[in-house]
């Protein structure tokens, strides 16, 4: 029973501060829901879906490697590969992200004409049409699905481990407890992480710089990745 306890305890603790320490696990939704101008809940409903990915991720890969009787190490190493595919597809998605952005505002500055003799200062996209709305609404759509295959890939280094031992104890309530511990305390600090940054935002107000937000988040997304590759956080 006391290895049990101390074994929620370290799920609980693990799951918690491993998540505060990866700043990629909530930057990178702060950044892109302040771009995109999401609700809040609009925003705690992705993270929330792709902390379910995240993490369900290495369950399964926890639960076939336990069923395969595969060994700690190769697990470790599977996840590994993992984390170096997940730090580039973040570096990846946020300069690409970065680039649309750089792109629109190049095409949508202001330019000046001359008419009859006037300067005519104007914009391209001075207003805002149907299909430039399905358009927002598709490149929301297809951020939000970004971020879904990012946390898909990126695995939970610290879980298998921890799903290891009770396996090998052949304690099956102990594996069901430690995963839903992990779990739950690996979603929750993402999504407390995530509205506390966003309110703290709120707080400070940035109106001069919305133009940029864009290329300020693809910016951050990508810094994420950068600090995950040199830092290993």
């Amino acid at each position: 029973m006391n290895d049990v306890y101390y074994l929620l305890t370290t799920a609980v603790f693990i799951g918690t501060v491993h998540t505060v320490i990866g700043v990629d696990h909530y930057l990178p939704f702060v950044a892109l829901s302040k771009a995109n101008r999401w609700t809040m809940k609009r925003t705690m409903v992705v993270v929330f879906v792709c902390g379910i990915g995240h993490v369900l991720s290495s369950v399964l890969l926890g639960f076939a490697g336990i069923a395969l009787s595969a060994s700690l190490s190769s697990l470790v190493d599977v996840e590994s590969i993992r984390a170096s595919m997940a730090t580039y597809f973040l570096i990846g998605f946020g300069l690409l992200y970065t680039l649309w952005a750089l792109r629109n505002l190049y095409k949508n500055k202001k330019h000046t004409h001359e008419i009859d003799g006037h300067a005519l200062v104007h914009d391209h996209n001075e207003t805002a049409s149907v299909e430039d709305h399905l358009k927002a609404q598709k490149k929301s759509q297809t951020t939000i699905w970004g971020l879904f295959i990012l946390f898909v890939l990126g695995p939970c280094e610290p879980l298998i481990p921890i799903l290891m031992y009770p396996a090998a104890t052949h304690n099956v309530a102990a594996l069901i407890l430690v995963t839903t511990a992990f779990a739950l305390c690996t979603i929750s600090t993402m999504l407390a992480m995530t509205y506390v940054l966003l309110k703290g935002m709120d707080v400070v107000k940035l109106s001069g710089l919305h133009k940029y937000s864009h290329a300020l988040a693809g910016s951050a997304v990508a810094l994420c990745g950068i600090l995950m590759l040199t830092l290993g956080i």
